[in-house]
């Protein structure tokens, strides 16, 4: 074996294509062509002397001596990152991309102006911001950090609780005067309403009372979507109610567009959980973007501190 034919970036295509399994979308993801990134493993397998990679027209799989090599690679690749952050830190500089996925309607009501403001602070730092509401793997995505609503699953990434989203039921006053204001849960019952479409059990509203009284109403409506921000416009154009995040209709709220409706029932606050890839955790410019992140959330509207 050559030793000097086993560089990082060669090592770098073969990581990426081991956690992706896709040839082209680690080409787009490293923007080189895919060639180049196909040149890069025959070259390393030619320095090794053995297959990493098992080849088929349906998959990509790594070979016994591929899982081996790959692990002592991701270690690799990572202290050389970690020394250039050293570096970089004793001078006072932060530079280099962090990868954050999030929720879509939070992400565009909030956490890019939040981000707008990191920047503005680590001007190096460059911000890849993937919006999705899809449970995407972090590691196979290129992703450094993920925040999710909702429960979560069983998972090998770090995960940090950024407390929890409260919601509240709301309407616009043009449909509270076409249809009357409920006085109770049951005058929900056959009211139009506004359904998350991608949400498991949303066909039933459940409201808990002032006294921990739990309340069941069946709901729905005419229209149905599986998007905050299109939930957002119906209830702004009074198109009909329902449970809503407060930092998704905050401003509406504030401008009287929409009003809170039996505000002493309320639906059961989300899980907010910031999701982090243990190899990732120990970066400069990724802890930066962290630290960050819980204090300016903490201060977002209907988000409340207290941890599951």
């Amino acid at each position: 074996m050559d030793k000097s034919d086993v560089t990082l970036e060669r090592m770098r295509s073969f990581v990426r294509v081991a956690e992706r399994g896709n040839f082209s979308a680690v080409a787009r993801e490293l923007n080189i062509g895919q060639s180049s990134v196909t040149r890069h493993l025959s070259e390393l397998e030619d320095a090794l002397g053995v297959a990493l990679l098992s080849r088929t027209t349906r998959r990509v799989s790594l070979t016994e001596e591929g899982r081996r090599y790959y692990a002592h690679a991701v270690q690799i690749l990572r202290l050389v990152e970690q020394a250039g952050d050293e570096v970089r830190q004793a001078h006072g500089e932060h530079a280099g991309t962090v990868r954050l996925s999030c929720t879509a309607a939070l992400g565009v009501r909030h956490i890019a102006r939040l981000l707008f403001a990191f920047q503005d602070r680590h001007p190096e730092i460059r911000i890849e911001f993937s919006l999705t509401d899809e449970r995407i793997d972090l590691v196979r995505e290129g992703v450094d950090l993920a925040l999710r609503l909702g429960p979560l699953d069983d998972s090998s990434m770090k995960r940090r609780s950024l407390g929890r989203s409260r919601r509240v039921l709301v309407a616009a006053p043009d449909f509270l005067a076409r249809y009357g204001r409920p006085r109770t849960p049951e005058d929900l019952a056959g009211l139009e309403g506004i359904r998350m479409s991608n949400i498991a059990g949303s066909e039933t509203l459940v409201l808990e009372g002032p006294d921990g009284s739990r309340h069941a109403v069946p709901f729905g409506g005419r229209l149905q979507v599986d998007h905050g921000l299109a939930a957002r416009e119906a209830f702004a154009e009074g198109r009909g109610f329902g449970p809503t995040h407060v930092w998704l209709v905050d401003d509406l709220l504030e401008q009287g567009r929409l009003e809170p409706i039996l505000p002493d029932y309320v639906p059961a606050p989300t899980p907010l959980n910031m999701l982090i890839v243990p190899e990732r955790a120990g970066i400069a410019r990724v802890r930066l973007l962290i630290e960050f992140l819980v204090g300016a959330i903490a201060r977002l509207p209907g988000i409340e501190a207290k941890a599951l």
